[in-house]
């Protein structure tokens, strides 16, 4: 079992029940009540589904790769992968936070945390075999 690896999808699992539960209640269903035109509502709409089938799918494979359920090389590449997008997640809502110009904007866009520590542990998991001999 790779601890770190599970650790990342622990930690998927929780931002994935997050994005559901609090991001359908505070962003979701009050973008789309909003004035928005309806195109741009309802493209915003399958925005959050295209994150919801991110979320669940990484977190399944990280899941598959901490318990063992693909071969260490797959398991170390699709590890590394999710890693990358978390990190590019990070980055992205980072970047968006400083130059948005809102007051206590990176605490307020606070999904980068989940993110980095995604991020993290699985780059850790990624390389833990070869580095750090931790078990798969």
């Amino acid at each position: 079992m790779n601890c770190y690896v599970l650790s990342a999808a622990i930690f998927a699992l929780l931002t994935t029940v997050g994005h559901f539960v609090m991001g359908t209640k505070l962003y979701l269903v009050p973008m789309l009540k909003s004035d928005l035109e309806p195109v741009a509502a309802k493209v915003m709409q399958a925005v959050f589904h295209y994150v919801s089938v991110f979320l669940i799918l990484s977190t399944v494979v990280l899941f598959a790769v901490a318990l063992g359920k693909v071969p260490a090389e797959a398991g170390h590449y699709l590890a590394a992968f999710v890693a990358l997008n978390y990190a590019g997640f990070a980055v992205w809502e980072l970047v968006i936070a400083f130059g948005s110009g809102i007051k206590g904007a990176p605490l307020k866009m606070f999904h980068w945390t989940f993110f980095v520590v995604i991020a993290v542990l699985a780059a850790l998991g990624s390389c833990s075999c070869a580095c750090w001999g931790c078990a798969q």
